[in-house]
């Protein structure tokens, strides 16, 4: 949830004058907790651990200074992040409101053409986003120098530790200079975490707006225990009582391509989102997702921490996560911004003791409901339906090199 702190205010921050209007262009008018503890000691150059849930406004917590801080000093900014969707996402909102001060942006993610971001490194951005994964690919190429990375930005470290991006965490951090800022944001706090903080970052502030495993307050959590084979009719029950935007997760691409594939069949607008699909299709999915051109969107866990839709009405865990902390990720996809969501999760007679450990994390108790009259059972399609989404990836930003970044911004008169 986006908690807003009623007494604060983006004024009270430090905030410049010139930034501070780009802000309130975009209607960014009250900081959201984690925003209000983060922004004014990353302003002073302090090494921050934050501990927040998604959904939070992380990205302008880290976001805000940066810009701050290399519009005023020579050097480059880095953020590490452990999906494509999210390195996309975090572009986009920086060059919301840095655009305007010719901040220069490049996205490093694979499955996007490697030449087009060798050509953007070499119009020499201001700040580098991406996945550790294709970062080291260009390190290894010497297409890209860290040596005057000024201020460097882990997001959601517990993530990309799971993914099993630790080494490349590693070699970056070691190619970066050791005098700079350090920022560290997760949504929980394993002794992985703590001990990249003892390692890597120089007396950080550790700020905890949520405990480590809070899931979203404004959401209401269901469950229903129910056979395999019931699965389809109760998903077909409850998309059909449901008007609004639904995610459904699934825990592996087969099992995403087979439920989507089944969902068209039922007559609904579906798309599926997971590592088998190119970065252009998932990019596609996403937007038409985001665009209301699909209801529903069928992802993994891939997923979890890389959709940025508002609105979402209900999510549905189709197939429990694998490990209990993705569960709390899942489920920030909604009930965001102040508005309430509810999280549906569906699970086998087996896995009572899964919905426990879940309990424990969360601090809460999952309502067991019995299953509704269910609709009959529909024939599954023979073969998965056509998937849209074909098209090339582009860069919405950094076509023409932009300019003059430190010194427009300096300049407080309007443009």
């Amino acid at each position: 949830m986006m908690n807003q702190s009623s007494n604060a205010s983006f004024e009270s921050l430090g905030i410049s004058p010139k930034l501070l209007e780009i802000l309130k262009q975009h209607n960014y008018l009250t900081p959201t907790p984690i925003q209000h503890q983060a922004i004014q000691p990353a302003l002073e150059g302090k090494d921050i651990v934050g501990i927040a849930q998604t959904g939070t406004g992380k990205t302008l917590a880290f976001g805000i200074p940066m810009i701050e801080r290399l519009a005023k000093n020579k050097g480059k900014g880095l953020i590490l992040l452990p999906t494509r969707e999210l390195a996309i996402q975090v572009e986009e909102t920086l060059q919301k409101i840095g655009r305007q001060l010719g901040l220069k942006t490049v996205v490093l993610i694979g499955g996007a053409p490697i030449g087009r971001q060798k050509e953007m490194l070499r119009r020499n951005p201001h700040v580098i986003i991406a996945t550790p994964g294709r970062l080291v690919d260009h390190l290894q190429q010497r297409t890209v120098s860290l040596h005057d990375v000024k201020i460097a930005v882990l997001d959601e470290a517990d993530r990309m530790l799971d993914i099993g991006f630790a080494p490349q965490i590693k070699e970056i951090l070691a190619l970066v200079p050791t005098d700079r800022q350090t920022m560290l944001f997760s949504a929980t706090m394993p002794n992985a975490i703590a001990g990249l903080a003892v390692k890597y970052m120089k007396l950080p502030i550790r700020i905890e707006v949520a405990p480590a495993g809070t899931a979203a307050s404004l959401v209401e959590h269901e469950v229903f225990i129910v056979s395999r084979e019931m699965k389809m009719q109760l998903l077909d029950k409850l998309l059909t009582d449901t008007k609004g935007s639904v995610l459904v997760f699934s825990r592996t691409k087969h099992g995403a391509k087979k439920i989507a594939a089944n969902i068209r069949h039922m007559g609904h607008e579906a798309v599926e989102m997971h590592s088998d699909r190119s970065l252009a299709q998932r990019r596609a999915a996403l937007e038409g997702f985001k665009m209301g051109r699909f209801r529903i969107l069928v992802a993994t866990d891939i997923a979890a921490r890389g959709i940025d839709v508002s609105g979402i009405e209900l999510v549905i865990n189709y197939d429990l996560p694998a490990n209990s902390e993705d569960y709390v990720h899942r489920i920030g996809r909604t009930g965001r911004a102040g508005k309430s969501g509810k999280a549906v999760s569906f699970a086998a007679p087996e896995e009572r003791g899964d919905i426990k450990q879940i309990e424990r994390l969360i601090r809460k108790t999952l309502a067991i409901l019995p299953l509704p009259v269910l609709p009959p059972r529909r024939t599954p399609p023979p073969k998965p339906s056509f998937q849209p989404g074909g098209f090339k990836p582009h860069f919405a930003h950094g076509q023409k090199p932009q300019h003059k970044f430190q010194r427009r911004f300096g300049n407080n008169s309007s443009r």
